[in-house]
């Protein structure tokens, strides 16, 4: 039997396991991410919420407020941040956090609906360290977390044509008194997005504002980028130019994965993520460095 509830969802998880599991080994690996993923177990029913499932290094949990979740997620970053989860001095975890509160429907300690897509949303633009959230969790948020909110950009979420700000909670105190004025996005388009290069077996392809806006990836003749291979779809991906920002749109059956050299890994199926700074795409599977199956990308302001 299922119920409609308005619930915060969040969603939390490591970044880089795949990076871990190579400096780690396998067996410390999956140790570290499983401390990790118990230490975001506990702080969930620290703040009175429920553990709705966990996805290998992922926490999915719900809250009654907007305050819950933020206070839970908080928690989660200091711990992790400044804990020894690895047990290696030299080799740091982080994680990052989604939030979004909306309508869902509950159904056999499953949680359903538009809300919980949105939610998801917000983990991949989040980076390390990072608790990214929604104008709507911002306004149900108490005085004392509202004021340590920012604007740090918009997204498109798929399935929605208008575009969704994104609010990023400034958990640390540092980072708090010296909050950024809310963005003039008028401003941010006269700047222009930059230009990101793609290179891929021996070939090189740019994207700019004023040239080439969108690329086709996939193993299908047609594609601007053909890659074969039996992961990927005909059609798999698309990078396009999206106002200021690039990003990269799956619409494959394997999904595609992204691996910023900054560690941050991001995996996207029949959805979109933001292409900053540099580092590897892989259509299908995760692909390494100078393999015929490997998109190398870097974007320049």
């Amino acid at each position: 039997m299922s119920t409609d509830k308005e619930l915060a969802i969040v969603f939390a998880d490591v970044v880089g396991s795949t990076h871990l599991y190579e400096l780690l080994g396998d067996d410390a690996a999956r140790e570290t991410v499983q401390r990790c993923v118990d230490c975001m177990k506990e702080a969930t029913r620290e703040f009175g919420g429920e553990v709705i499932k966990t996805m290998g290094d992922e926490v999915m949990s719900t809250f009654p407020t907007a305050d819950d979740a933020m206070n839970a997620s908080c928690q989660m970053q200091q711990r992790i941040t400044s804990g020894n989860f690895s047990g290696q001095d030299d080799v740091r975890v982080a994680i990052r956090i989604g939030c979004h509160f909306g309508h869902v429907v509950v159904e056999e300690r499953d949680i359903f609906g538009a809300a919980v897509h949105t939610a998801n949303r917000m983990t991949s633009q989040a980076k390390a360290g990072q608790i990214i959230t929604t104008a709507g969790t911002v306004a149900r948020l108490g005085s004392d977390w509202n004021s340590v909110v920012r604007q740090i950009g918009v997204a498109t979420l798929r399935g929605q044509s208008e575009e969704v700000a994104l609010y990023e909670l400034l958990w640390q105190p540092e980072d708090a008194t010296s909050m950024l004025p809310k963005i003039d996005w008028t401003d941010a388009e006269k700047a222009g997005p930059g230009r990101l290069s793609l290179k891929f077996q021996g070939k090189t392809l740019v994207l700019s504002g004023d040239g080439v806006r969108s690329v086709t990836m996939g193993r299908a003749d047609e594609n601007d980028v053909i890659i074969k291979g039996n992961l990927i779809s005909r059609a798999h991906a698309r990078i396009e130019l999206d106002k200021t920002r690039f990003v990269i749109v799956d619409e494959s059956t394997n999904g595609t994965f992204v691996q910023r050299d900054d560690g941050e890994e991001v995996y996207v199926r029949r959805d979109s993520t933001q292409l900053i700074g540099s580092g590897l795409i892989g259509l299908g599977r995760v692909a390494a460095r100078g393999t015929p199956l490997a998109i190398e990308y870097s974007w320049e302001e």
